[in-house]
């Protein structure tokens, strides 16, 4: 990866970009857009693909040694070709968008080998901006956040048929939050201390988890599968299997939770 002032220089570009790319989305928001479905239940608009369109022309017209890796875009794995690689989702939480709920945002990641080290979530239907970098703290609107440190009294984020398996011991003093459509947001939301945790069910992607999982790691967080094991990015495979995402320090308590329980 180069160095500081070239990384700093990613930063912005992403920061900016998302932003940007955030305020395209909302010319669509709650005006009914076009929507398709992808394997005849996934949601896709007009407003996904024209902000997938703008943020590749700005990204890859800014970085044409990176390679691509969204949502939106045919994967033909040229990407691997390259140690770094934007990892975006011109909207996660397009369900939430075509509803007209304001809970989605614009995710930018750049990953070098296998790691986030640049990522911004544009929330503009929320006015949230959400940074971080390799040496920068996790921002909100520019301000640092922090983690929950504690479970008890927080909520959690999971689905209902995961949180009703857990034992008695582990949710007492926990409460179950409202479906957050998306996941980008819930991982936000656990960086700013909002939640306690989320539960992640089997085959989140790359483009879901990238830059949201920079800012959590900065403010104090992870997202581990249930052997304790970070995620890699931008190689073959990009889904991945049951994760938790809290405080570094309430990990091993939420694995060994969902580790009793069939998922």
């Amino acid at each position: 990866m180069p160095e500081s002032n070239a990384a700093q220089n990613d930063l912005e570009l992403v920061s900016e970009t998302a932003h940007e790319a955030g305020q395209i989305a909302m010319h669509y928001f709650r005006k009914d857009p076009k929507v398709w479905y992808k394997n005849g239940a996934s949601p896709v608009t007009e407003a996904d693909i024209q902000v997938n369109e703008f943020l590749r022309s700005r990204l890859v017209g800014a970085r044409p040694h990176y390679g691509w890796l969204s949502e939106e875009s045919e994967d033909d794995q040229s990407r691997l070709a390259n140690q770094t690689a934007f990892v975006v989702d011109p909207i996660d939480g397009t369900r939430a968008f075509v509803a007209g709920q304001d809970v989605w945002c614009v995710s930018v990641a750049i990953v070098h080998a296998g790691r986030s080290v640049a990522a911004a979530l544009s929330c503009p239907a929320r006015g949230e901006l959400f940074t971080a970098g390799q040496t920068t703290a996790a921002l909100k609107n520019g301000v640092a956040i922090r983690v929950a440190e504690e479970l008890s009294g927080g909520k959690i984020a999971s689905s209902r048929s995961v949180f009703k398996k857990l034992s008695d011991r582990f949710v007492a003093g926990l409460e179950k939050s409202d479906h957050i459509p998306s996941l980008a947001y819930r991982l936000a939301m656990v960086a700013d201390g909002r939640l306690a945790a989320t539960l992640i069910t089997a085959n989140a992607h790359d483009w879901d988890l990238a830059a949201a999982d920079l800012i959590l790691a900065k403010a104090g967080g992870a997202i581990v599968n249930l052997d304790g094991e970070s995620l890699r990015y931008d190689q073959k495979s990009t889904t991945h299997g049951v994760l938790v995402a809290a405080s570094v320090r309430q990990l091993p308590s939420l694995r060994d939770a969902l580790g009793d329980i069939d998922i």
